[in-house]
């Protein structure tokens, strides 16, 4: 015989009224403004809804803010797709106007970075020419690169100085463009941590792997110094959903057992898709200690600007 019976009489559900229940969203403390023809950008940013990623986002921008307001560093992390989006001129002026205090980048950001130094132009079509055996053997990028960090390995400088020194010594036409080069011009740390073996430039006969590992290694040593004096500060992941997780945890590891107790800061993860590694290693594991952590999930070309007015907005205004 069956435990449940063969109809229900709805007619006995019992009811309340809405009005004594509470609600997660209102349209005092919740909703948009209206955007408005001519407006600025100010009460744009304003009305964003009160919720969800536009309140991670607020967060994520209150959080610079009062970074650079006391001091603390603001660590831009970078995989190469941020590249390819055309950022840089934002980048730049978050660099030039003192926001942005460190910047660390995968390979590949590396090498989109070089590429549109030289040429203002980058992201060959891989399909095209892969089966052709012509992918990644660009003699300017591979051969440009690798003597780049061959000659700068004598002077103790990591891989992302080398690279974007030889950017400015070189004079490359679009170096007005370089993110590395920008960096190195503005005294900041800028470092590349490596893969081998992911990298195009690992593929041309000028590739040396004991070049490329020291030098990145030095970058490694960098990046763990600026990481050390994270506390108050803010580290900004955007796209990079494995190699620059995974470098920022072990460089906060290694910080913390030298006895920096590195606490208080704020991270972020900017991506298409949120991923397992940046969600545990930036967002989660990073802030358990004391902190904050946020996800902002969109493109890059779009959230990166969004964030970088609002940042300069408030900086400029003396607003939150």
């Amino acid at each position: 015989m069956s435990d449940y019976p063969d109809d229900l009489d709805l007619s006995r559900i019992k009811t309340y009224s809405i009005t004594t229940r509470d609600n997660k969203v209102n349209i005092g403390e919740h909703f948009a403004d209206p955007p408005q023809a001519g407006m600025s950008f100010a009460r744009f940013y304003a009305g964003l809804p009160r919720l969800l990623g536009a309140d991670s986002l607020r967060g994520v921008v209150d959080a610079v803010v009062a970074a650079r307001r006391n001091g603390r560093p603001v660590v831009l992390a970078i995989g190469g797709h941020v590249i390819k989006c055309g950022l840089q001129p934002v980048l730049r002026q978050l660099i030039e106007a003192g926001v942005i205090t460190a910047v660390a980048m995968n390979g590949s950001a590396s090498i989109h970075d070089f590429e549109v130094s030289l040429v203002g132009a980058t992201s060959e079509d891989v399909g095209a020419v892969l089966h052709s055996g012509d992918f990644g053997f660009s003699e300017e990028t591979g051969g440009g690169m690798n003597r780049a960090l061959r000659a700068a390995l004598p002077t103790g400088a990591g891989f992302g100085e080398a690279i974007g020194r030889s950017i400015l010594d070189n004079a490359h036409r679009f170096a007005d463009f370089s993110l590395l080069a920008t960096c190195v011009r503005s005294g900041i740390p800028v470092t590349v941590h490596v893969a081998i073996g992911t990298d195009i430039i690992h593929q041309h006969p000028e590739f040396d792997g004991a070049v490329t590992g020291e030098m990145s290694a030095r970058d490694f040593r960098r990046l763990t110094a600026v990481v050390a004096g994270l506390s108050g500060g803010v580290w900004l992941n955007v796209g990079s959903a494995v190699v620059m997780p995974e470098v920022f945890l072990k460089a906060l590891s290694i910080a913390q057992n030298l006895g920096y107790h590195v606490d208080g800061f704020t991270t972020a993860n900017f991506d298409m898709t949120q991923h397992y590694r940046p969600l545990q290693n930036v967002v989660k594991r990073p802030t358990s200690g004391g902190g904050r952590g946020y996800t902002v999930t969109g493109h890059h070309e779009i959230n990166v600007p969004l964030m970088a007015a609002a940042i300069l907005e408030a900086l400029a205004t003396g607003g939150e």
